[in-house]
């Protein structure tokens, strides 16, 4: 069973799990370092960002449960979890803009590759939509490079539309 929760508190452990992801997601394959602790404590306490996450568990009592001494754990409300079962992720945030009102924008959107096929993205998807109607935004939001023709088709395959605009980027001296 996968549960989709927001991650709610640091814990080192995860952030590595994290930073694993972050390599297979990247087209380099290359690692960009540990994700600093601050951007971590920044995401958990704005009320406009989130990072989900898909989390195995074999059943709910198992998620609800006080984990062994041997796990990770890592505390999301009343759910334990260890870094090992953390299968997928998704950082969301609200952007705001005087002409487009309030959109929900998606960034670091990755399956583990060991998972990918079994419907964790599909269920990431749902957990990026269904967030951003409770924060009350009217778009989805996503940049998909080319050439990832298979992240194109997923995003099709739920509803996602290719909109004509280029995406920039300038780099900042700080």
């Amino acid at each position: 069973m996968i549960k989709i929760i927001k991650l709610s508190e640091y814990d080192e452990r995860i952030s590595g799990r994290i930073r694993i992801l972050l390599i297979q997601l990247s087209r380099s394959g290359k690692d960009k370092g540990e994700i600093p602790r601050e951007w971590f404590e920044q995401i958990i306490s704005s009320p406009w960002h989130d990072l989900l996450l898909a989390i195995e568990v074999a059943n709910q009592d198992e998620f609800l449960k006080s984990p062994s001494e041997k796990d990770t754990p890592v505390k999301e409300q009343d759910a334990m979890f260890s870094a090992d079962q953390i299968l997928g992720m998704a950082t969301v945030s609200v952007i705001f803009g005087a002409g487009i009102g309030k959109n929900a924008y998606l960034e670091d959107f990755v399956v583990d590759i060991a998972a990918r096929g079994k419907g964790i993205g599909g269920l990431l998807f749902q957990a990026y939509e269904d967030w951003a109607k409770e924060k009350g935004c009217k778009n989805l939001e996503f940049t998909c490079g080319h050439g990832r023709e298979t992240a194109q088709a997923f995003y099709k395959s739920h509803g996602a539309e290719i909109y004509n605009t280029n995406f920039f980027r300038k780099k900042l001296d700080n």
